[in-house]
This record gives C-alpha cells, structure tokens and sequence, in this order.
C-alpha cells in the first residue's frame, strides 16, 4: 500500500486548500491516517490523524482551522485547510499510522511524496 498527497497550491492569508490522500494497492478500510509537514529549515511535524474510523487528532497550532474526512469508497482522506496563515507554509505528507502515538513521526509507515503548500501574507 502507498499513500499519495496532493492538492498543494499557493494561496494568500486566510484561504482555503484541501490536500487528498490516496491510497493504492490492496488496502482495508479500517487503517489510520496521519498528515504531517515539513517547513522550510524544519523538522516534519504532526499536524493531523484520522485513527480507527472517526477519531479525529490535530496539533494545536491547526486545531479549529483544518479538519479530516474520508471516502473510503474512494480510498482516499481529505486534509481540509481554511484560514490559512503564513506559517502553514511545507510540505505536506500523508502516511498510514502503525499504533502508537499519533504526534509521532515514528507511528506512521508508507510514506508518500509530500505535496507543496505555499501561503503568502
């Protein structure tokens, strides 16, 4: 199984963007999701999962601005960004969650190629 991210773009300040995530190969349903980012100079860091159907984790710094859904006809979870801010600025990644904590790097497996998101003030 891969997973793949896209859906980047450059918007302003306040808009809106909603990143996919795709899964090919023989998958479950019943898999959880992670999206992280890489800004520029920075280490990748957990900014969402969607873990065991419905449950739904977020950093602090996106909480209340970005949410997760997922089409699993489709096979793919949906990272949707609004009031976007400078600083959301990276690369965004999506992978597929092995247990553990959520907020960790090391939780997750199948990394895709990440997809570019540029906001600009």
């Amino acid at each position: 199984v891969q997973l793949q991210a896209s859906g980047g773009g450059s918007v302003q300040a306040g808009d809106s963007l909603r990143l996919s995530c795709q899964a090919s190969g023989r998958t479950s349903n019943d898999y959880g999701v992670g999206w992280f980012r890489r800004a520029p100079g920075k280490e990748r860091e957990f900014v969402g999962a969607f873990i065991w159907k419905r449950t739904t984790y977020f950093s602090d710094s996106v909480r209340g601005r970005f949410t997760i859904a997922r089409d699993d006809p489709r096979n793919t979870v949906y990272l949707q960004m609004n009031s976007l801010k400078p600083e959301d600025t990276g690369v965004y990644y999506c992978a597929r969650f092995n247990g553990g904590s959520v907020y960790s790097v090391t939780s997750f497996y199948d990394w895709g190629q990440g997809t570019e998101v540029t906001v600009s003030s």
